[in-house]
Formats: structure tokens, sequence, C-alpha cells
């Protein structure tokens, strides 16, 4: 089944920029081969932590061809967007995109405009209708300030099996358990909140699209491949391990935090673009210490 390929853990793989703030692709080669070889099960490219929002379209284009060209099929691979709040514009964007080398496309509902549930399905139904691949729902209220709400989700999940899951990164575990109760068999629960993606995949869900990988991909990965195994005794004690990682990890904001982890382990420079800024010294010294004291990257 196609959306299988997509349960288990995902990472939202960062955009590294060098000294002069471009892309730096050496960089980028490092993180992808460190994600694949630490056994993550597929690639979310140019999500929000991949920073698509202060890439130029060139850029993105660019880092998407860079991407696939390094993977070599090893891993399927998302592309994370085509988010707009602007419908018409997604779908002229979608019509005229060349997606070989991608295995599904995951997008984000309208922000800002703060659409009604209604706006929410509509949109999504209009990316649907011109889309050459499956769809991951990617609902972010913390984001878009607007949250899509379970009937909506599972409104669409019934409406075309295009729709193969959604990202749930509300952080909200009883929204996502009535995803899961409703959910047609096709349609995947993933969870977009690492901090409580392991009690998600407790509840039934499927896995993970994670940012802590770019660090632990492992660690994380083998939590969750446990925990969808039914081994909560190891599931847990990897979380448990974690677990004092995750907020420095947000400190500051999206991605400054997991930037400065990948700069500590010697993967790339922590360089964020404004309007984001660089993790502050002090976070930076209190990630350090979390990251020595709780594991070792890829030791578990």
């Amino acid at each position: 089944m196609k959306q299988q390929k997509f349960r288990g853990t995902g990472v939202a793989l960062v955009t590294p920029f060098d000294a002069t703030g471009a892309v730096d692709y050496p960089a980028l080669e490092r993180i992808i081969d460190h994600v694949i070889s630490g056994g993550i099960d597929y690639i979310v490219s140019l999500g929000t932590t991949g920073e698509a929002i202060t890439l130029s379209a060139k850029e993105c284009r660019q880092v998407l061809d860079f991407t696939i060209e390094r993977i070599q099929g090893r891993v399927p691979l998302v592309a994370g967007l085509f988010g707009s709040n602007y419908t018409e514009k997604l779908v002229a964007g979608v019509k005229r995109y060349n997606f070989d080398g991608f295995d599904a496309i995951m997008s984000s509902s309208p922000a800002y405009n703060k659409p009604p549930q209604e706006g929410i399905f509509q949109h999504y139904m209009a990316l649907e209708a011109v889309s050459p691949l499956p769809i991951i729902i990617y609902n972010v209220p913390g984001r878009t300030s607007s949250n899509v709400e379970p009937a909506t989700v599972l409104r669409l999940a019934e409406a075309s099996s295009t729709f193969i899951g959604v990202k749930e990164a509300s952080g909200d575990l009883v929204q996502g358990m009535k995803i899961i109760k409703g959910k047609p068999d096709h349609f995947l629960v993933i969870s977009g909140d690492d901090p409580t993606a392991l009690p998600m995949v407790a509840s039934g869900g499927d896995g993970v699209i994670s940012v802590i990988s770019n660090l632990y991909p492992k660690e994380f990965s083998s939590m969750i491949r446990a925990g969808l195994n039914g081994d909560l005794q190891t599931a847990q004690k990897i979380n448990l391990d974690l677990l004092d990682i995750h907020p420095w990890l947000y400190a500051d904001c999206n991605p400054s935090g997991v930037k400065a982890g990948l700069e500590i382990l010697g993967l790339c420079r922590k360089d964020v673009r404004i309007p984001l800024s660089a993790q502050s010294p002090e976070n930076y010294e209190g990630l350090r210490k979390a990251m020595q004291q709780v594991l070792t990257p890829s030791t578990f």
C-alpha cells in the first residue's frame, strides 16, 4: 500500500547555510547521510524545519534536486513546500511543477486568513484535484492560527484516497486520538510533535515527522519502531532519555535549536535566515550540556 512507506520515522530535514548565508550543500549531504545511516524511514524536505519560507523558489528547487540526487532512492522523499494562503496560486504552482523524484507532498493549511473548516476542506480538495502525488495534510495551528479539526481531517480522508495521512502537530493527544478512532484504514496519523510522538504511537498512531531525528536518527527511529512493534519498555527508555533535550530545541525558535545541535555535532553551522535568529549563547550552552548528559548520538 502506497501509504505504508510513511509509517515510522520521517525526518523534517534542516536546510543548512554557510558563512555567507547561502545553502551549504556539503553540509546538507552530510546531514542526509547521517539520518539515512541512522535508520530513518523517509525524509521531508523544505517543511517548517527546512526554512522553506525564507528560501527563494529557485533555491527551493535546487535544494530538492540536490536532495533527490543524494538520496539515490535509499528512502522515500516528501516535498514539504506546498503551503499557501491563496488557494488558486497553490493550485497553479502544483500544475506546473516537476514532481519527478518525490513520493508525496505535505501541505499545511492556509495561515493568517484563519479560514473556517469548510474553507480548509475546499482548499485541500482543490489541491487534491491537481496533485499527481499522495498528500499528507499538515496541521500546525501554532503557526497557521487555525486548527484543522478532527472532523475536517476525517472528511478529507473519506473524500479521497489521495489524502494518505495527517501530520498532526497540534500537540493535542486527544485530538490525535479522535482522528485515530474515526479514520479509514488507508489513512495514517503521524505525530508532528516530538515530545508526544510515543504517546501518539501508543494510542494507535503510525509514527512521526521529527525534528530531533536530525540529531538522533538512530535513537528516535528505534523508539518509534519499538513503539509500533509493541515493545514499550524499549520505547519508554529512549523516550525518557531524550526528554530533556526537546525543550532546548525550541527555546528560541525552530529550527535554530536543532541547527545549534547539529553544529555541536559538527554537521553544519547554527545559522538561520532573518527574521529568525540563531540560538542564544545561553540556550546553546544549555543544549550542549543536555546533549552531553543524555546520549551520545547514534550509540544507543
